[in-house]
């Protein structure tokens, strides 16, 4: 039996626990689709576009796993049209815990064939997210160890780009 599943996300920027993720799904899932979702709730940094040509380049190794842009939808939708039995969500905390819990009940009541894998963050990457990442950046920190070198380049760049 083929195990499809989708990791959907906003990524921005994509952090070295998301990459440990998908790493770590890519590992027990046949096929792992990594979904660019867009969060209207957050500013965001970076175009959905850059967003996914960062994921897919961090990825590249990585044969099981692709990578596609979703402007709106549910993620239970999404995840029946492209066949994936399996939502992965990563959980830092109780907070993120909990919160998922109830994402993946209401997922479940839409779409009773769809399970959740709620996956713990590994510890050295509990207390990283995009938005304090973003945040140290905007005022000159050192992201270097939460993002890839290629990520912390481009943050750089976007947070100059906003000042000049």
């Amino acid at each position: 039996m083929n195990v499809n599943a989708i990791f959907p996300g906003s990524f921005d920027p994509l952090t070295k626990g998301h990459y440990d993720l998908i790493y770590r799904a890519s590992r027990i899932m046949d096929h792992l689709t990594v979904a660019v979702m867009t969060n209207t709730s957050k500013k965001a940094l970076f175009t959905t576009d850059e967003k996914v040509k960062i994921i897919k380049d961090a990825v590249a190794e990585l044969n099981n796993v692709d990578v596609i842009a979703v402007e709106k939808g549910l993620t239970v939708d999404l995840a029946q049209k492209l066949n994936a039995t399996v939502i992965i969500r990563g959980v830092r905390d109780t907070e993120d815990f909990e919160f998922e819990k109830k994402i993946a009940n209401l997922n479940r009541k839409l779409n009773s064939e769809i399970e959740t894998l709620l996956l713990s963050s590994s510890p050295e990457f509990e207390a990283i997210s995009s938005s304090m990442i973003k945040e140290i950046a905007k005022f000159g920190g050192d992201v270097s160890q939460f993002v890839n070198p290629t990520v912390q380049h481009l943050i750089e760049e976007k947070i100059n780009e906003k000042e000049n």
